[in-house]
């Protein structure tokens, strides 16, 4: 059975195997109380593949039993735990909640086969064969993410709830949204309109890396109305993915800047001037550490609080440079006021404001490892990037962490050597590369282990400028990065990659059904390349820490 991620327990239900059911138009669903939302689900995509009405029971005969049983997450590992059972008479799925049930019917939808990925019939099939088959599953992490960044090339939104079904489809349940950046802003603020009206477009792009000789000379830019982002949370939601939202303060903030000019450092530079950089890398303008741009951030952070349910609110902190700081006196003075040593210590303040804003508010800071450092903000949680030393430094002190070193998981990362690949960016990070990658790192105890919520894959599009580059870097390694999160795999090179390769085969045909134009195991296909576009290969294997 090719199920991507894979169960921890797969068997024959009926002796000798074979097909244990057959759906066809007869077949029903009985949804038991709380299972409604997942039958639906199931009419709405595997009905519409398939052709099936799978209406609600009638009749005791043919049907697809779903059933909330909280007593599996004890049996099975905690309340995303399922199991799914078929034989001639009943394919049951049981969830331990409703998303366990819901990664149930995924799994029931990998076993009726590629096709069931399409959004419409194509084979005239009026009856389809499922495996007796039995399999009991839970996942490993309770975080299971994937980043997008919407910042420097805008997604709209159908991509994003196209992006969202990927996710499901593969067990992903933590959406993270990365609403902001020097280079665009891409979400309604009502109270402040210009970071819409200016804010969300810039006048041309770079293509390719920084160093890249080349330019889109045309405005590229885009923003997601509330509505819009009160659909996206609620479409993640009917899956059950928790989206977190990224509003990135004190750094990677020069499109806020130039829609505000007083949000910036007045003292230092003439802000008034600012545009929403057109380039790559690390801007130098950050926001100034006064009362003035923590009243702005707070309201936004009330409009982001009322479209995201989230337990956690993501506020960056990462890459702050600190150069005009050091030449502000206004930065210096709030330093001296504040009885800090230095601009490091500053910004944990910057951050420490929020953590404890949010916290207020019964929410959950989570940044970049950067806030490490001047001292962590209380109770904050880390999402550990440059490599593992933060998440170690964060788990050892009682702060919870999401491991996602840039040295394995940025996907923007090449995935091969030579010339083919397009626009190559840092380290080769292959298939096999990413099915090998631990998040819980070496040295941790036990209690410091628990520390570690999960994982996730971040998605960077400096280098992404549509939808079809997006898929390319991101799949097939997600597959990869999916099971690594999910399944309960032994140690990294004890890992079987030629039978999860073999698994891929089927895999890569659920793919196609979905549309998604990813890297071939061969190599890119001529028009996914990109010759002449300058990246930033980075050789040899990347550091171990």
């Amino acid at each position: 059975m090719a199920l991507i991620p894979a169960p921890s327990r797969i068997s024959a239900s009926l002796p000798g195997g074979g097909t244990g059911f057959v759906l066809d138009a007869d077949t029903e669903i009985e949804a038991t109380e709380g299972t409604e939302r997942v039958a639906r689900w199931l009419r709405t995509t595997v009905g519409a593949a398939t052709g099936l009405p799978l209406a609600p029971l009638r009749d005791s005969g043919m049907r697809i039993l779903l059933r909330i049983d909280p007593a599996l997450g004890d049996a099975l590992g905690g309340p995303e735990a399922y199991q799914l059972c078929a034989d001639g008479y009943l394919i049951c799925i049981d969830g331990a909640s409703e998303a366990g049930l819901f990664w149930g019917a995924q799994t029931f939808r990998q076993l009726l086969g590629p096709e069931a990925f399409r959004r419409a019939p194509v084979s005239g099939r009026t009856e389809w064969e499922f495996p007796a088959v039995t399999v009991r599953d839970a996942p490993r992490f309770r975080w299971r993410g994937l980043l997008l960044d919407v910042a420097r090339h805008f997604m709209p939104k159908e991509g994003v709830l196209r992006y969202l079904d990927l996710m499901a489809a593969h067990k992903l349940n933590v959406f993270h949204f990365h609403l902001t950046d020097d280079q665009g802003w891409r979400i309604e603020i009502k109270r402040y309109p210009k970071l819409t009206e200016t804010a969300s477009w810039r006048a041309r792009s770079k293509f390719g890396h920084r160093a890249s000789p080349l330019w889109e000379e045309k405005p590229h830019g885009g923003y997601y109305t509330q509505d819009d982002i009160r659909e996206i949370v609620a479409y993640a939601a009917e899956r059950h993915i928790t989206v977190v939202p990224e509003i990135d303060v004190p750094g990677h903030s020069q499109a806020a800047i130039a829609a505000y000019p007083e949000l910036g450092n007045t003292d230092v530079i003439d802000t008034t001037a600012l545009h929403v950089w057109d380039n790559w890398g690390i801007s130098a303008n950050v926001l100034a550490p006064t009362d003035t741009t923590l009243r702005f951030y707070e309201g936004v952070f009330e409009e982001v609080l009322e479209l995201f349910p989230s337990e956690f609110i993501h506020v960056g902190g990462d890459e702050c440079r600190k150069e005009q700081w050091t030449g502000s006196v206004t930065a210096k003075t709030r330093i001296a006021d504040l009885g800090l040593a230095d601009e490091d210590e500053l910004q944990s303040w910057f951050i420490g404001h929020f953590d404890a804003w949010l916290a207020a508010r019964g929410r959950r800071l989570i940044g970049w490892d950067e806030i490490l450092e001047g001292g962590l903000a209380q109770g904050a949680a880390v999402s550990s990037w440059r490599g593992y030393g933060g998440g170690i430094a964060a788990a050892r002190a009682g702060h919870d962490v999401v491991m996602c070193p840039e040295q394995y998981v940025y996907l923007d990362h090449r995935q091969a050597p030579g010339e083919d690949e397009p626009v190559p960016i840092g380290f080769v990070r292959t298939l096999e590369d990413v099915y090998r990658f631990e998040p819980v790192p070496d040295g941790l105890t036990e209690e410091e282990a628990r520390h570690v919520l999960g994982t996730q894959a971040n998605v960077w599009t400096e280098v992404m400028e549509d939808t079809a580059r997006v898929d390319y870097q991101t799949f097939p390694r997600l597959a990869a990065f999916a099971e690594v999160a999910w399944s309960r795999l032994p140690a990294p090179a004890e890992r079987d990659f030629a039978g999860f390769e073999r698994r891929m085969g089927a895999h890569y045909a659920r793919l196609d059904a979905l549309g998604v134009a990813y890297r071939p195991p061969t190599g890119p296909r001529p028009w996914q390349k990109r010759p002449g576009v300058l990246g930033r290969p980075i050789e040899g294997p990347p550091p171990n820490k």
